[in-house]
Protein backbone atom coordinates (compact mmCIF):
# COMPACT_ATOMS: atom_id res chain seq x y z
CA UNK A 1 0.00 0.00 0.00
CA UNK A 2 1.12 3.47 -0.76
CA UNK A 3 2.05 5.52 1.78
CA UNK A 4 3.66 8.31 -0.46
CA UNK A 5 3.51 10.40 -3.53
CA UNK A 6 6.37 9.46 -4.74
CA UNK A 7 8.11 11.15 -7.76
CA UNK A 8 9.72 8.67 -10.21
CA UNK A 9 13.27 9.93 -11.68
CA UNK A 10 13.61 12.32 -14.27
CA UNK A 11 12.93 10.77 -17.79
CA UNK A 12 16.66 11.83 -19.82
CA UNK A 13 16.99 10.04 -23.52
CA UNK A 14 19.79 6.92 -23.04
CA UNK A 15 22.87 9.01 -24.65
CA UNK A 16 24.00 7.19 -28.38
CA UNK A 17 27.62 5.50 -27.87
CA UNK A 18 29.31 6.68 -31.69
CA UNK A 19 31.25 3.26 -32.34
CA UNK A 20 33.97 5.24 -33.84
CA UNK A 21 37.16 3.31 -34.48
CA UNK A 22 39.32 3.01 -31.13
CA UNK A 23 36.38 3.15 -28.57
CA UNK A 24 35.68 0.50 -26.08
CA UNK A 25 32.12 0.02 -26.79
CA UNK A 26 33.36 -0.32 -30.46
CA UNK A 27 35.26 -3.56 -29.24
CA UNK A 28 33.04 -4.63 -27.07
CA UNK A 29 29.97 -5.19 -29.15
CA UNK A 30 31.59 -6.11 -32.03
CA UNK A 31 32.87 -9.12 -29.69
CA UNK A 32 29.73 -9.89 -28.52
CA UNK A 33 28.89 -10.44 -32.06
CA UNK A 34 31.43 -12.68 -33.05
CA UNK A 35 30.54 -14.85 -30.24
CA UNK A 36 27.11 -14.91 -30.45
CA UNK A 37 27.42 -15.45 -34.50
CA UNK A 38 29.35 -18.95 -33.42
CA UNK A 39 26.65 -20.14 -30.89
CA UNK A 40 23.80 -22.09 -31.84
CA UNK A 41 20.12 -20.90 -30.29
CA UNK A 42 17.40 -22.62 -29.23
CA UNK A 43 14.53 -20.01 -28.35
CA UNK A 44 10.94 -21.43 -26.72
CA UNK A 45 7.66 -19.64 -26.71
CA UNK A 46 6.95 -18.20 -22.93
CA UNK A 47 3.33 -18.61 -21.47
CA UNK A 48 3.12 -17.63 -17.69
CA UNK A 49 7.02 -17.65 -17.47
CA UNK A 50 7.72 -21.24 -18.61
CA UNK A 51 9.55 -22.45 -21.64
CA UNK A 52 7.64 -24.20 -24.35
CA UNK A 53 9.68 -26.39 -26.88
CA UNK A 54 7.64 -28.02 -29.43
CA UNK A 55 10.05 -29.59 -31.37
CA UNK A 56 8.46 -28.21 -34.27
CA UNK A 57 11.29 -25.27 -35.01
CA UNK A 58 12.04 -22.53 -37.66
CA UNK A 59 15.46 -21.69 -38.51
CA UNK A 60 17.92 -18.43 -37.72
CA UNK A 61 19.66 -17.28 -41.23
CA UNK A 62 21.52 -13.99 -40.56
CA UNK A 63 20.08 -11.73 -44.10
CA UNK A 64 23.29 -11.17 -44.92
CA UNK A 65 24.66 -14.66 -45.04
CA UNK A 66 21.61 -16.85 -45.38
CA UNK A 67 23.39 -20.12 -45.60
CA UNK A 68 24.74 -19.58 -41.95
CA UNK A 69 22.43 -20.94 -38.89
CA UNK A 70 22.61 -19.00 -35.65
CA UNK A 71 19.53 -21.14 -34.31
CA UNK A 72 16.11 -21.94 -33.88
CA UNK A 73 12.79 -21.20 -32.57
CA UNK A 74 9.74 -23.05 -31.41
CA UNK A 75 6.47 -22.78 -32.47
CA UNK A 76 3.03 -23.02 -30.76
CA UNK A 77 0.07 -25.04 -31.78
CA UNK A 78 -4.05 -23.71 -30.94
CA UNK A 79 -3.79 -25.54 -27.53
CA UNK A 80 -0.52 -23.10 -26.38
CA UNK A 81 -2.41 -19.96 -27.44
CA UNK A 82 -5.43 -21.71 -25.58
CA UNK A 83 -3.51 -21.89 -22.49
CA UNK A 84 -2.01 -18.68 -22.65
CA UNK A 85 -5.02 -17.13 -22.40
CA UNK A 86 -6.11 -18.77 -19.41
CA UNK A 87 -2.57 -18.52 -17.99
CA UNK A 88 -3.12 -14.38 -18.49
CA UNK A 89 -6.27 -13.90 -17.46
CA UNK A 90 -5.34 -15.73 -14.01
CA UNK A 91 -2.23 -13.39 -13.73
CA UNK A 92 -4.53 -10.97 -14.58
CA UNK A 93 -5.98 -10.21 -10.86
CA UNK A 94 -2.98 -10.22 -9.56
CA UNK A 95 -0.72 -8.25 -11.60
CA UNK A 96 -3.79 -4.91 -11.92
CA UNK A 97 -3.72 -4.96 -8.10
CA UNK A 98 -0.06 -4.04 -7.78
CA UNK A 99 0.72 -0.81 -7.20
CA UNK A 100 1.93 1.36 -9.84
CA UNK A 101 5.43 2.14 -8.05
CA UNK A 102 5.96 -1.47 -8.18
CA UNK A 103 5.19 -1.94 -12.14
CA UNK A 104 7.24 1.29 -12.29
CA UNK A 105 10.19 -0.18 -10.66
CA UNK A 106 10.26 -2.96 -13.04
CA UNK A 107 10.59 -1.35 -16.00
CA UNK A 108 12.64 1.36 -14.72
CA UNK A 109 15.09 -1.52 -13.63
CA UNK A 110 14.74 -2.96 -17.58
CA UNK A 111 16.14 0.35 -18.55
CA UNK A 112 18.79 0.36 -16.70
CA UNK A 113 19.66 -3.68 -17.05
CA UNK A 114 19.82 -2.64 -20.64
CA UNK A 115 21.91 0.46 -20.67
CA UNK A 116 24.16 -1.90 -18.84
CA UNK A 117 24.77 -5.33 -18.95
CA UNK A 118 22.05 -5.96 -21.69
CA UNK A 119 23.14 -3.76 -24.29
CA UNK A 120 25.96 -5.33 -26.19
CA UNK A 121 24.02 -8.49 -26.32
CA UNK A 122 20.70 -7.12 -27.44
CA UNK A 123 22.78 -4.88 -30.44
CA UNK A 124 24.46 -7.93 -31.21
CA UNK A 125 21.21 -10.06 -31.73
CA UNK A 126 19.76 -6.92 -33.67
CA UNK A 127 22.29 -6.75 -36.05
CA UNK A 128 22.53 -10.71 -36.90
CA UNK A 129 19.04 -11.43 -37.65
CA UNK A 130 17.85 -8.34 -38.47
CA UNK A 131 21.11 -6.89 -40.25
CA UNK A 132 21.40 -3.63 -38.50
CA UNK A 133 24.86 -1.73 -38.81
CA UNK A 134 26.16 -0.98 -35.44
CA UNK A 135 24.83 2.75 -35.26
CA UNK A 136 21.24 1.61 -36.61
CA UNK A 137 21.13 -1.36 -33.52
CA UNK A 138 22.31 1.33 -30.98
CA UNK A 139 19.72 3.81 -31.88
CA UNK A 140 17.06 1.02 -31.94
CA UNK A 141 17.85 -1.49 -29.56
CA UNK A 142 19.35 0.20 -27.18
CA UNK A 143 18.58 3.72 -27.12
CA UNK A 144 15.11 3.58 -27.86
CA UNK A 145 13.88 1.07 -26.16
CA UNK A 146 15.21 2.25 -23.06
CA UNK A 147 13.62 5.73 -24.10
CA UNK A 148 10.61 3.62 -24.31
CA UNK A 149 10.50 2.40 -20.78
CA UNK A 150 11.44 5.15 -18.87
CA UNK A 151 9.77 8.05 -20.49
CA UNK A 152 6.59 5.56 -20.17
CA UNK A 153 7.31 5.70 -16.42
CA UNK A 154 6.99 9.38 -16.78
CA UNK A 155 3.96 9.20 -18.76
CA UNK A 156 2.38 7.14 -16.28
CA UNK A 157 2.50 9.19 -13.33
CA UNK A 158 1.20 12.00 -15.30
CA UNK A 159 -1.55 10.34 -16.24
CA UNK A 160 -1.93 9.04 -12.87
CA UNK A 161 -1.80 12.33 -11.50
CA UNK A 162 -4.29 14.01 -13.49
CA UNK A 163 -7.63 14.20 -11.16
CA UNK A 164 -10.89 16.32 -11.44
CA UNK A 165 -11.70 19.50 -9.15
CA UNK A 166 -13.86 18.76 -6.13
CA UNK A 167 -16.75 20.71 -4.34
CA UNK A 168 -17.80 21.46 -1.06
CA UNK A 169 -18.58 18.75 0.72
CA UNK A 170 -17.39 16.15 -1.93
CA UNK A 171 -14.53 14.42 -2.56
CA UNK A 172 -14.16 13.50 -6.86
CA UNK A 173 -11.15 11.11 -7.73
CA UNK A 174 -10.33 9.77 -11.02
CA UNK A 175 -9.20 5.93 -10.97
CA UNK A 176 -7.08 4.34 -14.38
CA UNK A 177 -7.12 0.73 -14.30
CA UNK A 178 -6.04 -1.76 -16.58
CA UNK A 179 -8.37 -3.18 -19.27
CA UNK A 180 -11.00 -5.67 -18.53
CA UNK A 181 -9.07 -9.15 -20.32
CA UNK A 182 -5.69 -9.04 -22.30
CA UNK A 183 -4.02 -6.73 -24.34
CA UNK A 184 -2.52 -8.43 -27.83
CA UNK A 185 0.72 -7.59 -29.08
CA UNK A 186 1.79 -7.65 -32.36
CA UNK A 187 5.40 -6.17 -33.78
CA UNK A 188 7.36 -5.55 -37.05
CA UNK A 189 10.94 -7.35 -37.74
CA UNK A 190 12.24 -3.33 -38.31
CA UNK A 191 12.93 -2.16 -34.86
CA UNK A 192 13.51 -3.83 -31.62
CA UNK A 193 12.39 -1.50 -29.96
CA UNK A 194 8.91 -1.07 -30.97
CA UNK A 195 9.16 -5.19 -30.25
CA UNK A 196 9.57 -4.44 -26.83
CA UNK A 197 7.22 -1.06 -26.38
CA UNK A 198 4.61 -2.66 -27.91
CA UNK A 199 3.70 -5.56 -25.10
CA UNK A 200 5.61 -3.83 -21.95
CA UNK A 201 3.77 -0.23 -22.42
CA UNK A 202 -0.17 -1.97 -22.03
CA UNK A 203 2.06 -3.92 -19.12
CA UNK A 204 3.08 -0.84 -17.22
CA UNK A 205 -0.66 -0.14 -17.38
CA UNK A 206 -1.50 -3.08 -15.12
CA UNK A 207 -2.35 -5.12 -18.28
CA UNK A 208 -1.63 -8.41 -18.91
CA UNK A 209 -0.49 -8.76 -22.85
CA UNK A 210 0.04 -12.20 -25.12
CA UNK A 211 2.79 -10.77 -28.01
CA UNK A 212 3.55 -12.40 -31.25
CA UNK A 213 6.48 -10.82 -32.55
CA UNK A 214 8.05 -11.29 -36.06
CA UNK A 215 9.63 -14.52 -37.28
CA UNK A 216 12.38 -12.60 -38.47
CA UNK A 217 12.90 -10.61 -35.12
CA UNK A 218 12.33 -13.85 -32.74
CA UNK A 219 16.07 -13.70 -31.89
CA UNK A 220 16.09 -10.37 -30.34
CA UNK A 221 12.59 -11.08 -28.94
CA UNK A 222 14.09 -13.84 -26.96
CA UNK A 223 16.40 -10.91 -25.10
CA UNK A 224 13.93 -9.27 -24.62
CA UNK A 225 11.81 -11.87 -22.39
CA UNK A 226 15.07 -12.25 -20.72
CA UNK A 227 15.62 -8.55 -20.11
CA UNK A 228 11.84 -8.75 -18.21
CA UNK A 229 12.69 -11.85 -16.59
CA UNK A 230 15.63 -10.64 -15.15
CA UNK A 231 13.94 -6.34 -13.99
CA UNK A 232 11.21 -8.91 -12.03
CA UNK A 233 8.40 -9.13 -14.39
CA UNK A 234 6.32 -11.36 -12.79
CA UNK A 235 5.97 -14.77 -15.11
CA UNK A 236 2.15 -14.45 -16.89
CA UNK A 237 2.15 -10.53 -17.71
CA UNK A 238 3.40 -11.09 -21.18
CA UNK A 239 3.32 -14.11 -23.23
CA UNK A 240 5.66 -14.61 -26.27
CA UNK A 241 4.23 -17.17 -28.27
CA UNK A 242 5.79 -18.10 -32.28
CA UNK A 243 3.94 -19.68 -34.86
CA UNK A 244 1.42 -19.44 -37.87
CA UNK A 245 0.54 -15.90 -37.46
CA UNK A 246 -3.24 -16.40 -38.94
CA UNK A 247 -3.84 -19.18 -36.24
CA UNK A 248 -2.40 -17.37 -33.23
CA UNK A 249 -4.43 -13.89 -34.70
CA UNK A 250 -7.81 -16.21 -35.41
CA UNK A 251 -7.34 -17.93 -31.92
CA UNK A 252 -6.77 -14.59 -29.72
CA UNK A 253 -9.29 -12.40 -31.67
CA UNK A 254 -12.22 -15.13 -30.68
CA UNK A 255 -12.27 -14.39 -27.03
CA UNK A 256 -14.23 -12.80 -25.21
CA UNK A 257 -11.84 -11.71 -23.39
CA UNK A 258 -9.71 -9.74 -25.94
CA UNK A 259 -9.60 -6.44 -25.00
CA UNK A 260 -7.04 -4.78 -27.21
CA UNK A 261 -4.60 -5.16 -29.96
CA UNK A 262 -1.46 -2.92 -30.15
CA UNK A 263 -0.10 -3.14 -33.43
CA UNK A 264 2.89 -2.13 -35.79
CA UNK A 265 3.06 -3.63 -39.37
CA UNK A 266 1.06 -3.55 -42.94
CA UNK A 267 -1.95 -1.62 -43.73
CA UNK A 268 -3.38 -4.70 -45.29
CA UNK A 269 -2.79 -6.70 -42.25
CA UNK A 270 -3.99 -4.46 -40.34
CA UNK A 271 -7.46 -3.40 -41.85
CA UNK A 272 -8.06 -7.51 -41.50
CA UNK A 273 -7.86 -7.52 -37.69
CA UNK A 274 -10.22 -4.56 -37.77
CA UNK A 275 -12.40 -6.22 -40.02
CA UNK A 276 -12.49 -9.46 -37.71
CA UNK A 277 -12.87 -7.56 -34.53
CA UNK A 278 -15.67 -6.00 -36.14
CA UNK A 279 -17.27 -9.06 -36.91
CA UNK A 280 -16.31 -10.29 -33.73
CA UNK A 281 -18.07 -7.77 -31.63
CA UNK A 282 -20.96 -9.63 -29.76
CA UNK A 283 -18.96 -11.86 -28.03
CA UNK A 284 -16.83 -9.52 -26.60
CA UNK A 285 -17.27 -8.53 -22.65
CA UNK A 286 -16.04 -4.76 -23.52
CA UNK A 287 -15.25 -2.49 -27.11
CA UNK A 288 -11.30 -3.39 -27.95
CA UNK A 289 -9.11 -0.87 -28.00
CA UNK A 290 -7.47 -0.97 -31.48
CA UNK A 291 -4.08 0.76 -31.95
CA UNK A 292 -1.99 0.16 -35.13
CA UNK A 293 0.84 2.04 -36.51
CA UNK A 294 0.86 0.58 -39.95
CA UNK A 295 2.67 1.86 -43.89
CA UNK A 296 4.10 5.22 -45.24
CA UNK A 297 4.84 6.57 -48.45
CA UNK A 298 7.15 9.09 -46.35
CA UNK A 299 8.24 12.21 -48.84
CA UNK A 300 10.82 14.77 -49.48
CA UNK A 301 10.33 18.52 -50.74
CA UNK A 302 12.46 21.25 -51.59
CA UNK A 303 11.38 24.62 -51.98
CA UNK A 304 13.73 26.60 -54.65
CA UNK A 305 15.52 28.39 -51.98
CA UNK A 306 16.45 25.08 -49.95
CA UNK A 307 20.09 24.59 -49.51
CA UNK A 308 21.09 21.51 -52.26
CA UNK A 309 23.35 19.99 -49.82
CA UNK A 310 21.39 19.50 -47.26
CA UNK A 311 18.50 18.25 -49.16
CA UNK A 312 20.91 15.88 -50.68
CA UNK A 313 22.00 14.35 -47.14
CA UNK A 314 18.55 13.88 -46.14
CA UNK A 315 17.86 11.63 -49.18
CA UNK A 316 20.74 9.64 -48.52
CA UNK A 317 20.23 8.89 -44.70
CA UNK A 318 16.37 9.09 -44.06
CA UNK A 319 15.48 6.55 -48.07
CA UNK A 320 18.88 4.50 -47.29
CA UNK A 321 19.35 3.80 -43.67
CA UNK A 322 18.50 0.49 -42.46
CA UNK A 323 18.36 -0.43 -46.13
CA UNK A 324 14.68 2.04 -46.18
CA UNK A 325 13.39 -0.74 -44.25
CA UNK A 326 11.69 1.72 -41.71
CA UNK A 327 8.14 2.66 -42.01
CA UNK A 328 9.39 6.48 -41.90
CA UNK A 329 11.84 6.56 -44.97
CA UNK A 330 12.34 8.47 -47.67
CA UNK A 331 10.91 7.11 -50.53
CA UNK A 332 9.54 10.24 -53.24
CA UNK A 333 11.22 13.03 -53.45
CA UNK A 334 9.83 16.03 -55.35
CA UNK A 335 12.74 18.57 -56.50
CA UNK A 336 13.17 21.75 -57.91
CA UNK A 337 14.17 21.53 -61.77
CA UNK A 338 17.01 24.93 -60.77
CA UNK A 339 18.11 22.40 -57.62
CA UNK A 340 18.27 19.04 -59.46
CA UNK A 341 21.65 18.85 -60.99
CA UNK A 342 23.15 19.74 -57.72
CA UNK A 343 21.11 17.35 -55.65
CA UNK A 344 21.79 15.14 -58.34
CA UNK A 345 25.89 15.32 -57.98
CA UNK A 346 25.85 15.15 -54.20
CA UNK A 347 23.33 12.28 -54.00
CA UNK A 348 24.89 9.94 -56.65
CA UNK A 349 28.77 11.01 -54.96
CA UNK A 350 27.09 9.65 -51.77
CA UNK A 351 25.67 6.38 -52.54
CA UNK A 352 28.57 5.60 -54.64
CA UNK A 353 31.04 5.77 -51.48
CA UNK A 354 28.36 3.38 -49.24
CA UNK A 355 30.27 0.10 -48.44
CA UNK A 356 27.62 -2.85 -48.48
CA UNK A 357 27.95 -6.11 -46.48
CA UNK A 358 28.05 -7.64 -43.55
CA UNK A 359 26.86 -5.51 -39.91
CA UNK A 360 30.13 -7.06 -38.77
CA UNK A 361 32.48 -4.73 -40.54
CA UNK A 362 31.57 -1.02 -38.90
CA UNK A 363 32.59 0.56 -42.60
CA UNK A 364 29.54 -0.96 -44.47
CA UNK A 365 26.90 1.89 -44.61
CA UNK A 366 24.18 -0.83 -45.93
CA UNK A 367 23.41 -4.29 -45.11
CA UNK A 368 20.79 -6.66 -45.87
CA UNK A 369 17.30 -6.48 -47.02
CA UNK A 370 15.48 -8.45 -43.91
CA UNK A 371 14.39 -12.07 -46.35
CA UNK A 372 13.76 -13.96 -49.42
CA UNK A 373 10.36 -12.63 -49.76
CA UNK A 374 11.45 -8.44 -49.69
CA UNK A 375 14.72 -9.08 -51.83
CA UNK A 376 12.27 -10.73 -54.60
CA UNK A 377 9.79 -7.82 -54.30
CA UNK A 378 12.35 -4.90 -54.60
CA UNK A 379 14.12 -6.75 -57.34
CA UNK A 380 11.29 -7.09 -58.93
CA UNK A 381 10.48 -3.78 -58.99
CA UNK A 382 13.56 -2.88 -59.77
CA UNK A 383 13.73 -5.38 -63.04
CA UNK A 384 10.54 -3.62 -63.95
CA UNK A 385 11.97 -0.49 -63.76
CA UNK A 386 14.35 -1.16 -66.11
CA UNK A 387 11.35 -1.86 -68.62
CA UNK A 388 9.35 1.45 -68.13
CA UNK A 389 10.47 4.32 -70.69
CA UNK A 390 8.56 7.46 -68.18
CA UNK A 391 11.14 6.27 -65.40
CA UNK A 392 15.17 5.97 -65.23
CA UNK A 393 17.47 4.47 -62.46
CA UNK A 394 19.83 7.44 -61.84
CA UNK A 395 22.39 5.41 -59.50
CA UNK A 396 22.45 1.85 -58.53
CA UNK A 397 19.36 -0.59 -59.37
CA UNK A 398 21.67 -4.02 -58.96
CA UNK A 399 20.52 -6.72 -56.75
CA UNK A 400 22.46 -9.89 -55.39
CA UNK A 401 21.21 -12.84 -53.21
CA UNK A 402 24.35 -15.48 -54.10
CA UNK A 403 25.18 -14.28 -49.76
CA UNK A 404 22.75 -12.80 -48.44
CA UNK A 405 19.71 -10.68 -49.50
CA UNK A 406 21.50 -7.79 -51.50
CA UNK A 407 19.81 -4.39 -53.07
CA UNK A 408 21.67 -2.25 -54.11
CA UNK A 409 21.35 1.75 -52.78
CA UNK A 410 18.55 2.91 -55.31
CA UNK A 411 17.67 6.56 -56.91
CA UNK A 412 14.89 6.80 -59.47
CA UNK A 413 13.85 9.54 -61.28
CA UNK A 414 10.31 9.69 -63.07
CA UNK A 415 8.46 11.96 -65.72
CA UNK A 416 4.98 11.04 -64.52
CA UNK A 417 4.33 12.17 -60.69
CA UNK A 418 2.05 9.07 -60.22
CA UNK A 419 5.09 6.43 -61.17
CA UNK A 420 4.18 2.86 -59.13
CA UNK A 421 6.89 3.84 -57.15
CA UNK A 422 5.98 7.03 -56.29
CA UNK A 423 2.79 5.66 -54.78
CA UNK A 424 3.37 1.98 -53.50
CA UNK A 425 5.46 1.32 -50.31
CA UNK A 426 8.29 -0.66 -51.23
CA UNK A 427 9.76 -0.78 -48.05
CA UNK A 428 13.66 -1.28 -49.54
CA UNK A 429 16.61 1.40 -50.48
CA UNK A 430 14.35 3.04 -53.73
CA UNK A 431 13.52 6.32 -53.66
CA UNK A 432 11.82 7.90 -56.60
CA UNK A 433 12.44 11.50 -58.15
CA UNK A 434 9.85 13.92 -59.86
CA UNK A 435 11.35 17.27 -60.77
CA UNK A 436 9.07 19.82 -60.86
CA UNK A 437 9.16 23.65 -62.79
CA UNK A 438 10.53 25.70 -59.85
CA UNK A 439 6.70 28.27 -60.47
CA UNK A 440 4.98 25.12 -60.10
CA UNK A 441 6.18 24.64 -56.23
CA UNK A 442 2.44 25.43 -54.48
CA UNK A 443 0.90 22.99 -56.92
CA UNK A 444 3.67 20.24 -56.13
CA UNK A 445 2.21 20.54 -52.46
CA UNK A 446 -1.19 19.90 -53.38
CA UNK A 447 0.30 16.28 -55.95
CA UNK A 448 2.03 15.62 -52.52
CA UNK A 449 -0.92 15.58 -50.38
CA UNK A 450 -3.23 13.23 -53.04
CA UNK A 451 -0.73 10.78 -53.90
CA UNK A 452 -0.92 7.73 -52.43
CA UNK A 453 -3.10 6.62 -49.14
CA UNK A 454 -0.74 6.87 -46.38
CA UNK A 455 -0.13 9.92 -44.03
CA UNK A 456 3.01 8.80 -41.75
CA UNK A 457 5.79 11.34 -41.98
CA UNK A 458 7.26 13.83 -44.52
CA UNK A 459 10.16 16.91 -44.74
CA UNK A 460 9.95 20.07 -46.12
CA UNK A 461 13.48 21.93 -47.46
CA UNK A 462 13.31 25.76 -47.45
CA UNK A 463 15.26 29.13 -46.78
CA UNK A 464 12.09 31.38 -46.53
CA UNK A 465 9.58 31.13 -43.78
CA UNK A 466 6.56 32.31 -45.17
CA UNK A 467 7.01 29.19 -47.71
CA UNK A 468 7.51 26.75 -44.86
CA UNK A 469 4.67 28.46 -42.87
CA UNK A 470 2.42 27.84 -45.80
CA UNK A 471 3.58 24.15 -46.52
CA UNK A 472 3.33 23.29 -43.44
CA UNK A 473 -0.30 24.27 -43.33
CA UNK A 474 -1.30 22.71 -46.46
CA UNK A 475 0.36 19.22 -45.86
CA UNK A 476 -1.38 19.57 -42.56
CA UNK A 477 -3.02 16.00 -43.42
CA UNK A 478 -0.23 14.85 -45.36
CA UNK A 479 2.14 13.08 -42.39
CA UNK A 480 1.64 12.65 -38.38
CA UNK A 481 5.29 13.41 -37.82
CA UNK A 482 6.59 16.56 -40.17
CA UNK A 483 10.14 17.63 -40.44
CA UNK A 484 11.34 20.87 -41.51
CA UNK A 485 14.39 21.22 -42.97
CA UNK A 486 15.53 17.52 -42.03
CA UNK A 487 14.99 13.90 -43.10
CA UNK A 488 11.69 12.27 -42.44
CA UNK A 489 13.26 9.53 -40.33
CA UNK A 490 14.92 9.70 -36.74
CA UNK A 491 11.68 10.24 -34.16
CA UNK A 492 13.04 10.35 -30.41
CA UNK A 493 10.85 9.26 -27.87
CA UNK A 494 9.72 12.25 -25.32
CA UNK A 495 11.20 14.36 -28.18
CA UNK A 496 8.88 13.16 -31.62
CA UNK A 497 5.95 11.57 -30.37
CA UNK A 498 5.36 9.01 -33.46
CA UNK A 499 2.65 8.10 -35.85
CA UNK A 500 -0.13 8.78 -38.82
CA UNK A 501 -3.22 9.33 -39.64
CA UNK A 502 -5.09 7.93 -43.02
CA UNK A 503 -3.59 4.51 -44.33
CA UNK A 504 -0.85 4.84 -41.58
CA UNK A 505 -2.79 4.13 -38.50
CA UNK A 506 -4.61 5.48 -35.82
CA UNK A 507 -2.05 8.24 -34.95
CA UNK A 508 -1.80 7.38 -30.71
CA UNK A 509 1.76 8.49 -30.85
CA UNK A 510 4.00 5.66 -29.28
CA UNK A 511 6.05 6.67 -26.50
CA UNK A 512 3.66 9.57 -25.46
CA UNK A 513 0.99 9.70 -23.12
CA UNK A 514 -1.37 9.45 -25.42
CA UNK A 515 -0.52 6.32 -26.24
CA UNK A 516 -0.78 4.89 -22.51
CA UNK A 517 -4.04 6.36 -22.02
CA UNK A 518 -5.62 3.44 -24.71
CA UNK A 519 -4.46 0.40 -22.46
CA UNK A 520 -7.03 2.22 -19.11
CA UNK A 521 -10.49 2.18 -18.05
CA UNK A 522 -10.74 5.04 -15.84
CA UNK A 523 -13.38 5.07 -13.26
CA UNK A 524 -14.65 8.29 -11.61
CA UNK A 525 -15.28 8.17 -7.79
CA UNK A 526 -17.42 10.96 -5.50
CA UNK A 527 -17.32 10.36 -2.21
CA UNK A 528 -20.06 13.09 -0.27
CA UNK A 529 -19.19 13.56 3.11
CA UNK A 530 -22.29 14.63 4.67
CA UNK A 531 -25.14 12.53 2.72
CA UNK A 532 -28.51 14.58 2.07
CA UNK A 533 -31.37 12.59 4.22
CA UNK A 534 -34.82 14.75 2.23
CA UNK A 535 -35.22 14.49 -1.16
CA UNK A 536 -36.97 17.74 -1.14
CA UNK A 537 -34.65 20.60 -3.00
CA UNK A 538 -35.30 24.27 -1.85
CA UNK A 539 -37.04 24.94 -4.81
CA UNK A 540 -40.00 22.75 -3.47
CA UNK A 541 -40.62 24.92 -0.84
CA UNK A 542 -44.17 26.70 -0.61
Amino acid sequence: MASGFYKVPKAINEPVNSYAPGTPERDALLAKFKEMYAEKVDIPFYIGGKEYRTGNTVEIHPPFDTKHCVGQYHTAEKKHIEMAVENALEVRAKWAATSWEHRAAIFLKAADLLAGPYRYKMNAATMIAQSKNVMQAEIDAACELIDFLRFNVEFMTEIYSNQPTSSRGVWNRMEYRGLEGFVYAVTPFNFTAIAGNLPAAPAMMGNVVIWKPAATQVYSAQVIMELFKEAGLPDGVINMVTGNSGMITDTLLASPDFTGIHFTGSTPVFNSFWKTIGNNMENYKSYPRIVGETGGKDFIWAHPTANAKEVATAISRGAFEYQGQKCSAASRAYLPKSLWPAIKESVIKDVKSFKMGSPEDPSNFINAVIDAKAFKRLSGYLDQVKKDSDVEVIVGGGYDDSVGYFIEPTVLLTTNPKYETMCTELFGPIITIYVYEDAAWDETLDLIDETGEFALTGAIFSGDRYVIEHATNKLENAAGNFYINDKPSGAVVGQQPFGGARASGTNDKAGSVWNLLRWVNARTIKETFVTPKDYRYPFLGE
